[in-house]
């Protein structure tokens, strides 16, 4: 089974001033208020020639028009900052769309999936890019062989995209293995992702461009830490996007001690019950009303029951029982022999058990079949199982067939390529909602676009809201949060319906965004 932190997964352009197809871009100058060289010491020697970046040219149908868009394809390099030494190749594409009036201002938008561990091929193929690979109109897996297409939900005819996979994800790697944990933790990779677009802004002329950047599942928690990182170094978003989001690990984490998940993923069980039609008629009527009833119980009766544990006297503690049945659609004997505490792996293996059924984590809609069905855990993810080959394949075939860039490295999709993460939680949880709630509060102009599926199992949206609740009590600063809800997963752009949703209210969130003001 995937790792609890990959699971937490699933997740721009050159202009006209772009070195040409052959041309090697030069690295920025040194700030003039850098040291001078110490004259006694050794002179630094000039690292390895960097690779050019492969330029292409397309064309796709999206909206109605042709769209016609060049495609760069290669590495950045990420050096030490102090002996100049390379350290790792951040391997990215971008898309830049043709015949824009005044490139070098168009918007930008970074983008990046999560794990930690994922590449951003999910984003890229799936929501962003000018292609996407084909999936059943609901999101489940089509028969091999699978297919791209032009992707007439792309948000390029709104905002240039660069999509970057961190060093240990795709064909990102750092230069030697022994520097690898440098960037594999939560504050090296904010460091590392955030010289990349420092790097890439610098080489490209895109300084002036209203900025954005996209982070999916564990790619918001990066997000989140770069919007006040990039900020303290002069770098200011327009807007950062939140796609499936997690900031703060304490919502999500099933440990002793910890009674906020069980609230918090508690809407999200319900939302599952009623798709697989597990809920009594009078709760089946009307998702939207269902949710509302469970959420108001979540964060009262049922968190202040938690809260007394064992001093919760028998006839109440009976009562919660058979509200939380009736809400999970799980067995009273399930839930009291849980001491009222659904841990998700527990609510996915049992909610469908009498059919030999499972249903899935990044997206409970979908169902799979465990060899044993008297097992306490799903033996795998039915969701990530239909996803991955499809994306897998046509990654592979697209980068080398479409763009031109060969290699024999495996392409890091989803882990492989990374060694154990460092949460520098210090004994906490690792949360970078404050950095997030900084850079709103000191970047008055910055807007902020919240998507959220309501079948997401691995960032469930009632936590994602409990996080923004904390984000700090200022109006100003929540009037500039924009909340969206999908009926889908945690990759909610895999049903076609949630695709087209998605791409309007983005397009209307960068529209109004894009000046810097905020759209009354």
């Amino acid at each position: 089974m995937i790792s609890a932190c990959l699971m937490f997964l699933i997740a721009l352009g050159l202009t006209s001033q772009q070195p040409p197809a052959g041309a090697n871009p030069q690295p920025a100058a040194t700030p003039a208020s850098a040291p001078a060289p110490d004259a006694k010491s050794e002179p630094a020697r000039p690292g390895p020639a960097e690779e050019e970046p492969i330029v292409t040219r397309h064309e796709a149908r999206a909206g109605g028009r042709t769209l016609k868009y060049t495609a760069t394809t290669g590495f950045l390099p990420v050096r030490n900052a102090t002996s100049g030494e390379l350290e790792a190749r951040v391997f990215f594409i971008a898309y830049t769309l043709d015949g824009s009036p005044d490139p070098a201002k168009r918007p930008l938008m970074i983008s990046f999936n999560g794990g930690p561990g994922s590449s951003s091929v999910w984003l890229h193929l799936g929501a962003l890019g000018p292609r996407r690979v084909r999936m059943n109109d609901d999101g489940t897996m089509p028969a091999a062989p699978y297919a791209l297409v032009d992707n007439e939900a792309t948000w390029l005819d709104q905002s240039d995209l660069v999509f970057i996979d961190p060093v240990g994800t795709g064909y990102s790697r750092p230069a030697k293995p022994e520097l690898g944990q440098r960037f594999w933790g939560v504050e090296g990779d904010i460091q590392s992702v955030g010289e990349f677009i420092r790097l890439y802004l610098t080489r490209y002329g895109r300084w002036g461009s209203p900025l954005f950047m996209v982070g999916e599942s564990y790619g918001t928690t990066r997000a989140a830490g770069l919007a006040q990182h990039l900020l303290d170094r002069g770098i200011a978003f327009n807007g950062v996007l939140l796609v499936s989001s997690i900031l703060n690990f304490q919502t999500a984490r099933f440990t002793t001690g910890n009674d906020l998940p069980y609230v918090l993923y508690l809407p999200t069980y319900a939302a599952t019950a009623w798709y697989h039609k597990r809920l009594a008629p009078d709760l089946q009527r009307d998702l939207g009303a269902t949710l509302r009833e469970v959420e108001a119980w979540a964060g009262g009766a049922y968190t202040a029951a938690l809260a007394r544990g064992a001093a919760l006297p028998a006839d109440e503690r009976s009562v919660i029982a058979e509200r939380l049945a009736r809400y999970t659609g799980l067995e009273r004997r399930v839930v009291e022999q849980n001491d009222l505490r659904i841990e998700i792996e527990r609510f996915c293996k049992d909610l469908l058990r009498d059919r030999g059924q499972t249903v899935g984590r990044l997206d409970s809609r979908f169902i799979g079949t465990d060899r044993n069905n008297a097992a306490e855990r799903p033996a795998f993810d039915p969701s990530l199982a239909a996803i991955r080959p499809p994306y897998t394949a046509m990654f592979n075939d697209y980068v080398r067939r479409d763009l031109g860039f060969k290699s024999d490295l495996p392409y890091y999709i989803l882990g492989g390529g990374i060694g154990s993460w460092e949460w520098n939680a210090e004994n906490r949880f690792a949360d970078t909602s404050d950095a997030l709630g900084g850079a709103l509060t000191q970047n008055p102009h910055m807007r902020l676009f919240v998507g959220s599926g309501y079948f997401d199992l691995a960032t469930p949206y009632f936590a994602t809201e409990y996080t923004l609740d904390h984000l700090g009590h200022d109006a100003g600063l929540q009037n500039r949060v924009t909340r969206h809800y999908y009926r889908a997963g945690h990759m909610m752009y895999i049903d076609v319906k949630e695709l087209i949703a998605l791409r309007r209210d983005v397009a209307a969130f960068i529209a109004s965004a894009a000046g810097g003001g905020v759209r009354e």
